[in-house]
């Protein structure tokens, strides 16, 4: 008896899962054609730009020559230290703000819920530039609505974005104002998905509520928690369009970040070796961070 020699191809289903899986394929070429043209091609190109004095003309290789001349550059020293207050405030505000403004939304009805989570939302929807401009505004030392409250209190009009103690600071706080909206969501997301019988549970045990707070809610959240902090540690690490409307990176360099620094070394000096590496050394900068955040974060977190 001779037995038919049986291939996957020629299994009952074989043909179609062969089929279904060059669908599949076909489905995601163009966004990976997208992405290796638009995306990688570049990151490629900038890697290599890192290791070249690139002259109109001419290429050069220079080995780490564009990365010595960064850490002994004080400016991008200033920029990272800049970057790093900036972000640290941001993400400390913000996700309190966020944290907060969701725990008091939590009790209330599904209306009300969606509609403060879509006014917060708003701004996150909202051009940059258009916000910036905005702020330009609450921020204008002679007709600034900040400075109009400041003259019915009776006191001095301040040069916010003027002075080297009140430009950062000015800065965090629009952005700590604006920003969060899409953290509210997903933290009021996951508060809902907290029993209620846990929170009834403690308080019948004599648990305050700020010990509810702190015990039930903050660790069964800590995920998103978790989340949030990596992805807004490394969105804000990348401020660039509010420092290039409002301040231009002054005054003397107080709120030039890293990424503005790039790009006035590409595109006003024209030193794109010297850029590239700046930018490898942001890339490398915020992987550690997010490493470490992760790991020392991430060690309570039960998923």
């Amino acid at each position: 008896m001779i037995k038919a020699r049986i291939t996957p191809a020629s299994r009952p289903g074989g043909q179609w899962r062969r089929a279904q899986t060059i669908t599949a394929y076909l489905f995601i070429l163009p966004n990976f054609i997208f992405f290796f043209t638009f995306f990688l091609i570049p990151v490629a190109g900038a890697v290599a730009l890192a290791f070249m004095e690139y002259l109109p003309g001419s290429q050069r290789f220079v080995g780490l020559d564009n990365f010595r001349a960064v850490f002994a550059d004080p400016l991008f020293g200033v920029a990272l230290r800049n970057t790093a207050v900036y972000t640290f405030f941001v993400v400390l505000f913000w996700l309190g703000k966020a944290l907060l403004i969701a725990y008091l939304l939590d009790p209330l009805s599904k209306f009300t819920q969606t509609f403060f989570k879509s006014a917060f939302y708003l701004p996150s929807v909202t051009s940059g530039v258009i916000i910036s401009l905005v702020w330009l505004w609450i921020f204008n030392p002679t007709f600034g609505l900040l400075n109009a409250l400041l003259n019915l209190l009776g006191l001095d009009s301040v040069a916010w974005l003027g002075n080297t103690s009140t430009a950062l600071p000015a800065l965090i706080f629009m952005h700590v104002v604006m920003g969060g909206g899409s953290s509210i969501v997903l933290l009021s997301a996951a508060l809902a998905r907290i029993p209620r019988e846990l929170y009834e549970t403690a308080l019948l045990d004599g648990a305050s509520r700020l010990g509810v707070f702190r015990n039930v809610i903050v660790p069964l959240i800590q995920p998103t928690l978790l989340y949030l902090v990596v992805t807004g540690t490394i969105n804000t690490f990348q401020v660039f369009e509010s420092v290039y409307i409002m301040t231009q990176g002054g005054p003397q360099f107080s709120t030039t970040t890293v990424v503005y620094l790039i790009y006035e070394t590409a595109f006003v000096q024209f030193q794109l070796g010297t850029a590239s590496a700046q930018a490898m050394i942001l890339f490398l900068f915020t992987f550690v961070l997010a490493a470490v955040q992760f790991k020392w974060l991430g060690r309570s977190v039960e998923y």
